[in-house]
């Protein structure tokens, strides 16, 4: 057992405390600890009833994914769930913190469940492209019915502790000492005060009505079958609906099947889907996310305590943080530079208060609550008494720098100055604040509700400003990235990149509305010329790319650019951009005044959706290559994290894993032809021919 599973007897009863912190994860060690403590348990006759309970942060917070995608190591998860299950005394699991996956799984087999009020139950697997495999699609529904069972595996979304004792998952809530309450029970049973059922005696009432339970899974399918969003299609055999499928497959097997072929049914079905490049690229994705996590300063772990934030500038940034804020309780000033621009800004607010009630996320007392704790101001002298000053001015490196210099004058020492900003050198923002070591540069797009990554940049900043930085992301849910040391930030990258990629495929012969539709089939949201369009072809996103030295605009791209801000067609706040926007006609049809204006300049050609998504995942592979090159991405995956923060289907798990699942060969070569003709854009940077050379995939630079 060693220091995985403490083991300790007493009256009768054997307490198995797990400990492979932080989360202990079900990993090999800790399996291997947990059978070796059952099986003594078992087999000793002084011991009438079995306590199960977690140390550090609570219950199995789910398998270890650094096994996924290697080679099994006995005992298997489904070993164990099976030897706890079978045991010929009551075990008793005890459960805090979040029991998820495969830690929920393991509970599952226990003959009774409790839980403290604060525990956090739930399957997530399908956001991994995967299903329960250890017994969860097997048991679940055998104890809480199949139309429960389903909503919990096919959203992935945790439940309270009070939601789990509704459903029937968990037999008890103990607001008091949870540990104290088991070892009572047990102690009773041992003693022939209570009988307590071993688990294979307990009565499953999930299958109490036949009917109802295939109507559900009949649903469920229907649903799955109604669920690819409009202007996609069917992603074939590896789609994120797959693991889906596969989950009401197991779940109607769990009724139709004996326990011991459900069981193999369902191991059959993890196994396959562990295989699909979907699994993969989701599972690159969640490591992705965690090495960005480790990537920031441990002084971060310490949060700052907010309760008034300062906001200068109410574009579409700051009003959208300002809502945000207020949301969550802060008391927040807005400063505008005029009464005009203050006004504006003020409507914004209001205007995106009003869509959030109509949406329900907040009611009409909460939303008259939150306007109260709203201050406005023309002056930047309005900053002081705040806990956390953002500028978010218009991008303007003088203007900027005049108003955090007036900023940096007027607050107290040590409170953090954010900008936000895509532009500038977050080194040249520091120094204007006059308070370089409590100043860090934030890279945020709109809508800022929407936001699910920002980065960070900042050297020998403060603790106190990556304190206050921890505290506005959990506060608003983002995921933080801190980027390497250099000039600007990948988001910017990749917006130019896919922008230039695109441009290129109108160079080739495609039209706006193929490339746009090319990509809505590829899962992106929205085409590259949709999302200009979305943001107005007069934003500094689309003015002002960063591109590396040689490379240059496609010409036609740029002359179409050209033509469409001079005819004013600035996108779909006038009516027109890349797109019409008539409501009586279908999406992405083809505006003839745009295509005209392309044919007069060259041959129109068609690409097939394959040719096109092939050559814009390249840009974007080719992209990040040479971030590498120049030290701006440390990691390939962090520039899949932000791909996929900008709507990269997370399935696909960003152009870098795409890359390395289509083969780094082909794609080298391609870039070779294309670049054939003189476009710097292609020309492979030298990582390709070196990572090509040694057999290695990008996923090899991604160093835990």
């Amino acid at each position: 057992m060693g220091d995985y599973v403490g083991y300790v007897v007493a009256d009768g009863v054997a307490t198995l405390l797990m400990d492979n912190p932080p989360v202990n994860a079900l990993g090999q060690g800790l399996r291997l600890a947990l059978q070796d403590a059952f099986a003594k348990a078992e087999a000793d006759p002084a011991i009438g009833a079995i306590v199960l309970s977690a140390a550090g942060r609570g219950w199995p917070a789910g398998a270890d994914i650094r096994e996924f995608g290697k080679p099994a190591v006995s005992p298997v998860l489904p070993d164990l769930c099976a030897q706890i299950a079978q045991a010929t005394k009551p075990v008793i699991a005890t459960m805090t913190g979040h029991a998820l996956g495969g830690g929920l799984e393991l509970a599952l087999c226990a003959a009774l469940r409790l839980a403290a009020p604060t525990a956090v139950f739930g399957f997530p697997e399908i956001r991994l492209g995967l299903l329960p495999g250890a017994g969860g699609t097997q048991r679940l529904p055998r104890l809480i019915g199949a139309a429960a069972a389903l909503n919990l595996m096919l959203t992935g979304a945790p439940i309270t502790a009070a939601a789990a004792l509704k459903l029937g998952l968990i037999d008890k809530v103990v607001t008091g000492d949870l540990a104290h309450v088991a070892q009572a029970l047990a102690r009773d049973h041992v003693k022939g005060l209570r009988h307590l059922p071993v688990a294979s005696q307990r009565k499953q009432t999930g299958f109490s009505d036949p009917d109802a339970y295939l109507a559900a899974v009949g649903a469920a399918r229907e649903a799955l079958r109604n669920a690819v969003p409009q202007g996609q299609v069917s992603h074939g055999p590896a789609s994120p609906s797959r693991a889906g499928k596969r989950i009401i497959d197991c779940v109607e097997a769990a009724l139709l099947l004996p326990p011991t072929e459900g069981q193999v049914f369902e191991r059959t079905a993890f196994l396959d889907l562990m295989e699909t490049p979907e699994a993969r690229a989701l599972r690159h994705v969640f490591l992705a996310e965690r090495r960005a996590a480790r990537s920031l300063p441990p002084k971060l772990a310490k949060p700052e305590k907010l309760a008034s934030i300062a906001i200068v500038g109410g574009g579409g940034i700051g009003s959208g943080l300002v809502v945000q804020l207020l949301s969550a309780g802060l008391d927040v000033t807005l400063i505008e530079a005029s009464e005009a621009a203050l006004a504006k800004a003020l409507a914004r607010v209001a205007h995106a208060q009003e869509a959030a009630e109509k949406r329900g996320d907040i009611t009409a007392e909460q939303r008259l609550r939150d306007w109260d704790r709203l201050r406005a101001d023309q002056h930047v002298a309005a900053v002081g008494g705040a806990d956390l000053v953002i500028e978010a001015v218009p991008e303007s490196l003088s203007l900027k720098s005049r108003v955090l210099a007036t900023i940096g004058a007027e607050l107290e020492s040590g409170v953090p100055i954010f900008s936000v900003s895509c532009a500038f050198d977050p080194v040249d923002l520091a120094s204007a604040s006059g308070r370089p070591d409590l100043h860090l540069s934030l890279y945020l797009t709109e809508p800022v509700r929407q936001a699910t990554l920002v980065e960070v940049t900042g050297d020998e900043t403060d603790s106190r400003a990556f304190g206050a930085l921890h505290t506005l992301a959990k506060i608003n849910g983002w995921q933080l990235l801190r980027n390497a040391p250099a000039q600007g930030f990948i988001g910017k990258r990749v917006w130019t990149a896919i922008g230039d990629a695109a441009d290129r495929c109108l160079e080739a012969g495609a039209a706006p509305h193929e490339v746009d539709r090319a990509m809505r089939t590829y899962g992106l949201p929205m085409g590259p010329y949709e999302l200009r369009d979305t943001y107005g072809l007069d934003h500094v996103l689309v003015g002002r790319p960063i591109r590396r030295r040689g490379v240059k605009p496609a010409p036609l791209g740029l002359s179409l650019l050209d033509t469409l801000v001079g005819a004013d067609r600035l996108g779909r706040k006038v009516g027109g951009g890349y797109h019409g926007y008539d409501p009586s006609q279908p999406p992405l049809r083809g505006d003839p005044e745009v295509n005209g204006h392309l044919d007069g300049l060259r041959k129109h050609k068609t690409l097939s959706y394959g040719e096109i998504q092939r050559r814009i995942v390249a840009g974007l592979a080719n992209d990040c290559a040479w971030a590498i090159n120049d030290g701006q991405v440390i990691f390939p995956s962090d520039y899949d994290l932000v791909t996929v923060a900008q709507g990269f289907p997370r399935w696909r798990g960003g152009p870098m894993q795409v890359a390395d699942e289509a083969g780094l060969l082909g794609l080298r070569n391609d870039l070779h032809h294309w670049a054939a003709s003189g476009d710097r854009f292609w020309e492979p940077a030298p990582v390709w021919d070196q990572l090509v050379r040694n057999g290695r995939r990008f996923e090899s630079l991604n160093k835990d």
